[in-house]
């Protein structure tokens, strides 16, 4: 008798016990704020050329959609995949343990992996390596970013002619009235480094230029890059579409916030996608 009266009480609560444990790890919204299904969001991505996802480097969230969205895709579409956190100058080893002639020891001595490369990386690697497909380093080599940092884009102007094949084309294209750069250039003025936008668009149109390079017609490249890179269709989009204006181009940004259930206003319009995390989620490093 005390047993059924305990489920039946049970029963009675359960309506108000169960959203309580309704704990989402995320939650995806639209351009304007609006909560989406990622069903829906696949079946857009998988209609572009170009598929920007802006993650949170340390966001373990970010990473594992990063790996889902890719799997998504892959029945869909062929694919090409890039990122950011390998520079165009590592490419020549990166092919090599893509098509097996490299271990993965041998990957990290010689390419400049990132410290979270075996958590949050590595799966997206060897993704591409089981499937055959291209990896592409998209992102300037570190150096020559920190060149332009100090001493604009003239800098660039000593390269040799195979350094200047790991970058964008010179002249850089560059618009200093951008939001994103007007931001980056208020915030780095009190610290004296005006060139810093500069290092950023450098960054921003390698990647594109890269993306660009590769994107095969009928395929579709899905570029890994921290959502600053690409929020507000700026920064590689915006370096896309100077490169071809009828590009099919699609953004994600991940944003941080301490309650989920509503996107703040500030993060309304930064991609097509948002996938919105807690600020207390356990960071990767």
């Amino acid at each position: 008798m005390r047993k059924f009266l305990f489920i039946l009480v049970l029963g009675a609560l359960a309506p108000y016990l169960l959203p309580a444990q309704n704990k989402p790890a995320y939650i995806l919204y639209n351009a304007k704020g609006i909560k989406m299904a990622y069903g829906k969001m696949i079946k857009t991505l998988i209609k572009q050329d170009v598929v920007l996802v802006g993650e949170l480097h340390n966001n373990p969230i970010s990473h594992w959609l990063e790996l889902e969205i890719t799997k998504s895709c892959l029945s869909a579409r062929e694919l090409v995949l890039g990122a950011e956190m390998f520079e165009q100058d590592n490419q020549a080893a990166l092919n090599l343990y893509l098509n097996g002639k490299m271990t993965e020891k041998g990957l990290d001595s010689t390419a400049r992996l990132w410290k979270n490369y075996k958590t949050d990386y590595a799966p997206l690697v060897n993704l591409a390596k089981q499937n055959k497909l291209q990896f592409i380093a998209t992102n300037i080599p570190r150096k020559y970013a920190s060149l332009v940092s100090k001493g604009g884009f003239e800098s660039l102007d000593k390269l040799t002619a195979e350094e200047k094949k790991w970058i964008a084309p010179l002249p850089i294209l560059y618009d200093a009235e951008l939001p994103g750069y007007v931001k980056m250039l208020a915030m780095m003025a009190e610290h004296k480094m005006p060139n810093m936008a500069k290092a950023q668009a450098i960054k921003d149109a390698t990647m594109a230029h890269f993306i660009f390079q590769n994107q095969k017609p009928g395929g579709l490249f899905i570029h890994y890059n921290g959502s600053y890179h690409s929020e507000y269709f700026e920064g590689i989009s915006w370096y896309l579409k100077k490169s071809n204006p009828n590009l099919k181009i699609a953004t994600i940004a991940t944003v941080s916030q301490d309650e989920i259930n509503s996107l703040l206003p500030e993060h309304v319009g930064k991609a097509d996608y948002i996938i919105c995390v807690e600020s207390d989620m356990t960071p990767t490093y």
